[in-house]
């Protein structure tokens, strides 16, 4: 029983416009659903991911009027971003430097090359060479070149005070395994790296043990989850009631329209979600035209003049 890498992860936003404009224009990722929030319809939820909105490429927003995040353990603290080589890294560095970004220089983490910056509200990203592993689709409409579009989301790092509780619902409960550390390139505690099911960087959490850290407060540039892959709902099933036995809290399955989810917390406070692969955003619009219009799954369809009154303009 295994997860198969990194689904999708959720951030906070609290400028849909600008959102828009710095993934797709700055960072030339495919708008591939315009939706709803489906617990607070006033927000909007924004997928940004491959030219096919492939599974484990899903960056993804709520956009909600909210101060800036505070920053500290408890938190997941920095997402990473899948590139195909140091060429791609050398054209991020100066692309995002030319868009009045703050870039670090190319360096090595945990043995790949990657540069660190952050989105214009303050969310940290870590671009990482891949080695080109894995499948790659890119965006034909990207302003970015095919070969150094953004690939996919991983590895994924969370902040907690405490190594213990959180490895044992990795380890005990979620079946990933602990394969190596390093020291964080903050210089602030180590860098513990667990693996799912194949591991690869798109299969990769890292936790990183900080107990001198204040307790993070959510806000924009925060991100609020991470999900972790299963291919259907079955294993869905079979995690829930995993998640059961164990005497973890959680939010029972949830249908989401888009793949099936089960949430929980692990002990350092972090957002935990498992979602399926499908049936993916196609099930509603054409691949070719996906993001193009407002889309609601079939329960608000029905409240649709009301929720769209209720949206800023993107554009």
């Amino acid at each position: 029983m295994q997860l198969t890498g990194i689904h999708h992860l959720t951030a906070i936003t609290a400028d849909a416009p600008g959102n828009k404009h710095f993934y797709t224009e700055t960072l030339g990722m495919r708008l591939v659903k315009k939706t709803v929030n489906q617990d607070d319809t006033s927000a909007y939820h924004l997928f940004y991911a491959d030219g096919k909105a492939t599974p484990g490429t899903d960056l993804t927003f709520f956009d909600w009027p909210v101060q800036p995040e505070r920053r500290g353990t408890h938190s997941i603290s920095r997402t990473g971003l899948r590139v195909a080589g140091e060429t791609a890294l050398e054209f991020w560095a100066g692309h995002l430097r030319d868009k009045a970004r703050v870039v670090s220089d190319i360096q090595t983490v945990d043995g790949r090359a990657s540069i660190d910056f952050e989105d214009p509200e303050g969310q940290r990203f870590r671009l990482i060479d891949d080695g080109s592993q894995g499948s790659s689709n890119p965006w034909e409409k990207s302003p970015i070149a095919a070969e150094h579009q953004v690939r996919g989301l991983g590895p994924i790092t969370i902040s907690v005070p405490k190594k213990g509780p959180t490895d044992k619902v990795l380890t005990e409960l979620m079946n990933m395994t602990e394969v190596r550390e390093y020291p964080s390139p903050d210089g602030e505690g180590t860098v513990h790296v667990y693996q799912m099911g194949e591991g690869g960087p798109s299969a990769e959490l890292h936790v990183a043990v900080q107990p001198g850290l204040p307790f993070a407060r959510q806000g924009a540039g925060a991100v609020h989850h991470v999900a972790f892959r299963t291919p259907d709902p079955a294993g869905l099933s079979a995690w829930t009631e995993r998640v059961s036995q164990f005497r973890v809290p959680s939010s029972g399955e949830v249908e989401r329209y888009y793949f099936r989810s089960l949430y929980f917390r692990e002990p350092g406070g972090n957002l935990f979600e498992i979602a399926t692969d499908g049936p993916g955003f196609a099930v509603d619009e054409p691949l070719d035209t996906l993001g193009e219009r407002l889309a609601l799954p079939p329960f608000l369809e029905g409240r649709r003049a009301s929720i769209e009154a209720g949206l800023k303009p993107l554009d």
